[in-house]
């Protein structure tokens, strides 16, 4: 029967950092950091190359694995977030723009069939006075 593997401590911490980040709940690093080795490591506490793929094979291949499966999606850092709301913004404003734009045309033409409708009817009225009373 074989045995059954054990983690160390040290696995277990990166463990811990892993399902932290996975939750999106670092201790250590900013909220919407991506998962990748590095910053499993990073939140663990420890350096980087402390979490290699030959001292953790197991670890390393579920945080490959959960990478694949989780692709980032949105800023990777608190200055690219600050871009992407700038960038968001902006074209809202742009929009704004272009509708309050459409907005002022539709009004002036609105205005200009409103004066074109009291024309025609002053017209009709003085054509109606025009003809014979019967």
């Amino acid at each position: 029967m074989p045995a059954k593997k054990t983690t160390g401590r040290a696995e277990a911490m990166f463990r811990e950092a892993f399902e932290r980040l996975k939750k999106n709940t670092p201790n250590r690093l900013p909220k919407g950091t991506f998962v990748s080795q590095n910053n499993v490591a990073k939140e663990a506490g420890v350096d980087p190359s402390a979490l290699r793929s030959v001292r953790y094979p197991d670890l390393s291949a579920e945080i490959k694995q959960w990478v694949r499966a989780h692709p980032k999606v949105g800023p990777t850092s608190v200055h690219q977030a600050t871009l992407a709301k700038r960038a968001a913004t902006r074209q809202l404003r742009e929009r704004i723009q272009v509708l309050t734009i459409q907005r002022d045309k539709a009004a002036a033409r609105l205005l200009e069939a409103e004066a074109e409708i009291i024309q025609l009817l002053m017209r009709v009225s003085n054509l109606e006075d025009q003809l014979p009373h019967t």
